[in-house]
């Protein structure tokens, strides 16, 4: 799988991924392709709470609820949960907390809020037994093993998967036929292995991506999330100032930031738009910053770097986009000398 031996526990848990992952659905999937988690049936509407990058999940997770089941559903980082004095509270409301330790004080506070209005909770966890997976009435279980390392890779790709496989079953419960989706997720511990083959390149990028104090991340409709996340991985690896935005919002002033000539990454797990095209073909025009682009490209765009994963299913697509941020993340984060699993000034909660 890679040739040398692991430097770090991050690259042992981002090589782990596959495994754990076909590991998670054989766990929550029956042979009849059935999704074994237990969920309230009357839901119409989904508030999703988490932090860091359980939230950049959580947020994945709610665009997939609209997209699929045609459910509403939003997400929402813990703190801010907790200072609003107004929130969601309706008798059809699903309450998702996701958590991988169990114990982030922010979303088990936000949890026992959420209670305390006479919700229904479910919550994401990768710790059975923690404060919140005794708290929820529903839960699920990431089966994701031990993590170490303070970076969040392979627990969050399972919950990723746990949140898939929660929109699935609900789908399933409104008629929807999954069938397709089970088959596309069957495939996804390959198409994880062909990701890490794209190591060489995503070296290369990383290095040249270290030489940067600034970078800036843009994505569109789903993909943000993982632009999100992909900021949140470098910057707690490396220290380099990584700023995310929608694309059509950076747009609207914060490009001016590439006055200060930032290294420049597009993320797209579906083709472009008409609208990124001609955005990004904007910002060339006008700043000229080096381009990276992970995901799909355009022959009307001419990236200085380019990872992409061929792959028709755009949920799978989307692991292993998240998989190229993590290894991007740890290269830059080798490249600049950086210790990736004891970054200065963090601390893992429960491991």
């Amino acid at each position: 799988m890679f040739n040398s031996k692991p430097k770090s526990s991050m690259e042992t848990e981002i090589f782990e991924q596959s495994e754990v992952l076909e590991n998670l659905l054989k766990t929550h999937i029956n042979d009849n392709n059935y999704i074994l988690f237990d969920i309230p049936s009357d839901i119409q509407k989904v508030v999703i709470v988490a932090s860091g990058s359980s939230y950049h999940c959580a947020r994945y997770t709610a665009d997939l609820f609209g997209n699929i089941a045609n459910i509403e559903a939003r997400a929402i980082y813990s703190s801010e949960f907790l200072l609003k004095s107004a929130v969601p509270h309706e008798n059809d409301i699903l309450y998702v907390f996701i958590t991988q330790s169990g114990e982030t004080s922010d979303t088990n506070s936000a949890l026992k809020k959420a209670k305390e209005l006479g919700m229904r909770t479910l919550c994401i966890t990768n710790k059975k037994g923690s404060t919140i997976w005794e708290a929820s009435d529903f839960k699920i279980d990431c089966c994701a093993g031990e993590e170490k390392s303070i970076a969040a890779t392979k627990s969050l790709t399972t919950q990723m998967l746990c949140g898939t496989l929660l929109v699935l079953k609900y789908a399933a419960l409104k008629g929807i036929d999954i069938t397709a989706y089970i088959n596309e997720l069957k495939k996804l511990s390959s198409l994880i292995n062909k990701t890490y083959e794209l190591r060489p390149t995503i070296k290369e990028t990383a290095k040249f991506l270290s030489k940067f104090k600034n970078i800036v991340i843009t994505a569109d409709g789903i993909s943000y999330a993982i632009a999100k996340e992909a900021s949140l991985k470098i910057k707690e690896t490396s220290y380099i100032n990584v700023y995310s935005n929608i694309l059509g919002e950076f747009m609207h002033g914060h490009v001016a930031i590439l006055n200060n000539k930032p290294a420049f990454i597009h993320i797209s797990i579906n083709e472009l738009s008409y609208t990124a095209i001609k955005n990004l073909n904007k910002i060339e025009e006008d700043y000229n910053p080096p381009l990276c682009v992970i995901g799909c490209s355009n022959d009307k765009i001419n990236p200085k770097f380019h990872i992409n994963i061929d792959c028709e299913s755009d949920i799978v697509k989307s692991f292993c986009i998240v998989v190229i941020s993590q290894l991007l993340a740890l290269e830059t984060a080798k490249a600049l000398g950086r210790n990736v699993d004891k970054p200065h000034g963090l601390n893992k909660v429960v491991r």
